[in-house]
């Protein structure tokens, strides 16, 4: 039995099955994928690359419907993930919507032929975007494909913040940038209102004034209106007044007399009958409402006043609140809220200077808070990045890169940003008598790749992407060089899963999954088949890798031997 290699000490997050159908030269392919150091070998030309470049595309990468393999409708692409260790993307995954179901995170992209491309998130409807959003946060690829992490805006700063410990310290000056942003907009914006209500103060003071000065009460115009109607009637009512207190009360044959002498009747028969006493009790009931009718008649007869004085000043009164419903209406009500709109926007502009003028001084707080925490965040950069610089150049020889120069530049910037005082550039030479350039520049896939090696084995413990991609690591190199990339990549698998494309046998020896990636035929199309090795079959391969006759002795002898004690 040939002992596993590499079995990482990780916890739960990782990728643990990935399936490709109908993209390139792949029909359907399933990756089950364990912890640890996965590697993926194959005769070149098997299709290995382009497993990795299907990958890509749940990372954010462009899609291209000439991926789609011929005669097929569409080419899919869905990753698995673990992520019961991750909750702050468990959280992120809240905000935008999605839930992981059992602790799994299901990312999927579909690419069509012709029309359009689609992608999903535990089997709903997403965007390419926030599906690359997630599995950036999951997966760094390295190689020869655009999505390298190692190359993006911010990245390389991130990475020395995570070597110098200053995580939360940049993650500080980030916050107190963005209050001083949000402070500054909100200056902005309480300015351009002063300005706003300045530019119309006369024209509110006169509203002030023209409703302030009316006087006017909640409901008046409606007061007003039945006191004009009274006035103008008040003949008609103190003549009906009266006649109904005769009628009622006063006059001869009155109601309430007649309702007496019956009600008199009535009493002295239940005497004799009780059964009438109801009627009785009816009948004195309606007879002191009669009197208590004509009595109020004749109060109200006393109020009625035809004062054609008090009636020219009412109606003056209800033309003033007719012209100012007219203008600020069109009820009384929207007149008196008017007002109170117009005296809080006075109010605001006379308290305007105090709260600018709070707002500067918050400001300057908060400037002079950030230039401190980006002076103190620049000197803890400053001091790690000679450090870091000197362990990756050490390490880069080891990885096949002899001569090469590695330095961390810091270089300043003419205002604090979110990220801090300045500008983290890694530069490096590859090769000896050359000047240090940013990586884009001179690292190839595989040199970058190395590169980043280099860089996670220093930062293995602190790095929060828990799945790491190399393809092209051991591009033109062999020997001691291909055993120190073994090594180095076996010990980033303990903090990590890492899945690499190689073929070095010194590297695949050490997986603790061992993939076979085949290109065969399917009907009249090649096709790319991966299938898992173990035993005699894993033995086989790496002979196959040591460049030797795999059926032989010797082979298998040497194969089992770096299985067996790498």
């Amino acid at each position: 039995m040939v002992a596993p290699h590499g079995v990482a000490q990780l916890g739960r997050t990782m990728l643990t099955e990935l399936r490709i159908r109908d993209y390139a030269v792949v029909e359907d392919l399933t990756l089950s994928l364990g912890p640890g150091l996965n590697a993926l070998t194959g005769e070149t030309g098997a299709g290995k690359s382009i497993i990795v470049g299907a990958l890509s595309l749940l990372l954010g990468e462009r899609a291209s419907s000439s991926v789609v393999r011929a005669g097929a409708e569409r080419a899919t692409v869905e990753a698995a993930f673990d992520v019961s260790g991750l909750p702050g993307l468990r959280d992120r995954m809240d905000e935008l919507g999605f839930r992981p179901e059992d602790g799994r995170l299901i990312l999927r992209r579909e690419v069509a032929a012709e029309g359009r491309n689609r992608a999903w998130v535990n089997g709903s409807p997403a965007t390419a975007t926030v599906v690359g959003e997630l599995g950036s946060a999951l997966v760094d690829l390295h190689g020869q494909h655009e999505h390298q992490t190692l190359l993006r805006s911010g990245e390389q700063r991130d990475i020395l913040d995570a070597f110098a410990g200053s995580v939360e310290r940049a993650a500080g000056v980030r916050a107190l940038f963005e209050e001083l942003q949000e402070v500054a907009r909100e200056l902005d914006r309480r300015e351009v209102r002063r300005r706003e209500i300045e530019s119309r103060a006369d024209f509110l003071r006169f509203q002030r004034d023209e409703i302030e000065g009316a006087g006017l009460q909640p409901g008046e115009d409606e007061e007003l209106d039945a006191e004009v109607a009274r006035h103008e009637h008040a003949e008609e009512l103190l003549e009906g007044a009266g006649r109904a207190h005769e009628a009622l009360y006063a006059g001869d044959g009155a109601v309430s007399d007649t309702l007496a002498g019956i009600r008199d009747l009535l009493s002295r028969l239940a005497r004799v009958d009780a059964s009438l006493e109801p009627a009785v009790e009816l009948l004195n009931d309606a007879y002191h409402g009669v009197v208590e009718a004509g009595r109020q008649m004749a109060d109200y007869a006393d109020t009625v006043d035809h004062d054609a004085g008090r009636l020219q000043e009412v109606r003056q009164r209800l033309d003033l609140l007719f012209r100012l419903k007219r203008k600020y209406g069109p009820e009384l009500a929207d007149v008196l809220e008017q007002g109170q709109r117009v005296r809080e926007e006075l109010e605001e502009l006379e308290e305007s200077d105090h709260d600018l003028q709070a707002l500067r001084n918050r400001m300057e707080e908060v400037r002079g808070r950030l230039r401190d925490e980006a002076a103190s965040l620049s000197e803890v950069r400053r001091e790690a990045a000679g450090t870091l610089a000197a362990q990756v150049e050490g390490l880069l020889p080891e990885l096949g890169m002899p001569g090469a120069r590695f330095e961390v530049r810091l270089e300043p910037l003419a205002e604090v940003s979110a990220g801090g005082d300045e500008t983290v550039r890694f530069l490096v030479a590859a090769n000896a008598g050359f000047e240090p350039e940013p990586l884009s520049r001179v690292a190839s896939g595989g040199e970058l790749s190395r590169v980043m090696l280099a860089l996670k084995s220093i930062l293995a413990a602190e790095d929060q992407v828990p799945v790491l991609v190399f393809d092209e690591i051991d591009a033109g190199i062999g020997g001691v060089v291909a055993t120190a990339v073994a090594r180095t990549l076996h010990d980033v698998a303990r903090e990590h899963q890492v899945f690499v494309v190689t073929h070095l046998p010194q590297l695949a020896s050490r997986a603790a999954s061992h993939l076979l990636v085949e290109k065969g035929r399917s009907g009249e199309r090649a096709s790319t088949t991966v299938r898992s090795l173990d035993g005699e079959e894993r033995v086989e391969e790496v002979a196959r890798m040591l460049g030797g006759d795999p059926e032989s002795s010797t082979s298998r002898d040497h194969a089992r031997e770096l299985l067996g004690t790498c």
